[in-house]
């Protein structure tokens, strides 16, 4: 399995960035993605999930009501749409997967098996 995370950039606060997880797997249909953002010395910490169908997605606190996670098991990839950022939504995003059949997706790292390289996303106040 592997991730191709994308879409990163600089934009101002207040932008909006659509990011993209394109992911090489035979049955993408069963997997749970998570995303997931470090800022330099911080721990990676959790963004949003999405579950294997679609059905069930989670956000950090910090991100509800500005960014929406959703997938589309045809073409195998998931988005995260990024509206109204912050200075502190700066960070490098990854994207991560696990197969995961359950109704709620996973939110923590270590629950996470596979990984995308990451994206920069910095936004200028």
């Amino acid at each position: 399995v592997q991730l191709q995370a994308s879409g990163g950039g600089l934009v101002q606060a207040g932008g909006s960035l659509r990011l993209t997880c394109a992911v090489s797997a035979r049955t993408f249909s069963s997997y749970a993605v998570g995303w997931f953002h470090q800022a330099p010395g911080k721990d990676r910490e959790f963004v949003a999930s999405i579950s294997w169908n679609g059905g069930s997605t989670y956000y950090a606190d910090s991100v509800k009501g500005r960014f929406t996670i959703s997938r589309d098991n045809r073409v195998n990839t998931v988005w995260l749409q990024m509206n109204n950022l912050k200075p502190e939504d700066a960070a490098v995003y990854y994207c991560a997967a696990v197969t995961w059949i359950e109704r709620d997706p996973p939110r923590r790292p270590n629950e996470y098996v596979y990984w995308g390289q990451g994206t920069q996303v910095t936004v200028s106040s």
